[in-house]
């Protein structure tokens, strides 16, 4: 079972899905806006979306049915949200690590997952932001839309009905710790490509060769393989 609800405006939808948890008493419950003030991303950075174009949209878990570690749900909500973007812009989309969402070379989506416990019962609270129908990113250069990337007008309302849909019914039956694993890395966003990171404030070249099923990302660099969390390394693309 699962539900979703919808707000003119709010500041985060990861924050205000706490107040529908009090009520409802279901494993999957979403919560939606098309004008999020103030979002966030990923260790502390802002989200930031034009109102009336892009949806920003919450999803509530509960846990006790996910036998994963972390790491692999983290993973697992990437892939979902890859596979839905693939299926709707019949495009090549990729997973820049640890999970935003590449389309023909831009970000389109990022995700924040955090854990709560709420009302006694604990959840995963996927938080996703997409750009949809935004057409100038002025800000930052390597941020893209739906619109953008494809050319394609989607209807908000329906994307978000679908959206919600389909990823409730992925999280009903998780693929095993390997399955994942392998998909993930078969999606990753310059795997086995020559690219230009940022280490410890300085520029190297470098190969992404996987990411592992402790979150951490192993990338050959010219004096060996070495593996790193998020944040520890920023790719230049």
């Amino acid at each position: 079972m699962s539900q979703l609800f919808y707000l003119k405006e709010c500041s985060s939808t990861n924050d205000e899905i706490s107040k529908f948890l009090l009520y409802e008493n279901s494993d999957f419950i979403g919560l939606h806006t098309f004008n999020q003030t103030k979002g966030r991303g990923q260790y502390g950075n802002v989200w930031t979306q034009t109102a009336g174009k892009n949806l920003a949209y919450t999803l509530a878990v509960n846990t006790h049915n996910i036998l994963c570690s972390d790491f692999i749900f983290n993973y697992y909500t990437a892939i979902i949200v890859r596979d839905y973007l693939a299926n709707l812009a019949d495009y090549d989309v990729k997973i820049k690590w640890p999970n935003d969402i590449i389309l023909k070379g831009k970000k389109i989506v990022g995700i924040l997952i955090e854990k709560k416990k709420i009302n006694q019962n604990n959840y995963f609270i996927i938080g996703t932001g997409i750009n949809v129908l935004q057409d100038k990113f002025e800000a930052i250069s390597n941020a893209g839309s739906l619109l953008t990337q494809t050319g394609l007008e989607f209807d908000l309302e329906d994307l978000t009905l679908n959206f919600h849909e389909f990823l409730c019914e992925k999280l009903k039956n998780i693929p095993s710790d390997q399955e994942i694993l392998e998909s993930f890395n078969k999606n990753l966003f310059r795997k086995d490509m020559i690219s230009v990171f940022e280490i410890e404030k300085e520029r190297q070249n470098g190969i992404i060769r996987n990411a592992d099923d402790k979150g951490e990302l192993w990338i050959e660099l010219e004096d060996g393989m070495r593996s790193f969390y998020h944040k520890e390394v920023k790719l230049l693309y």
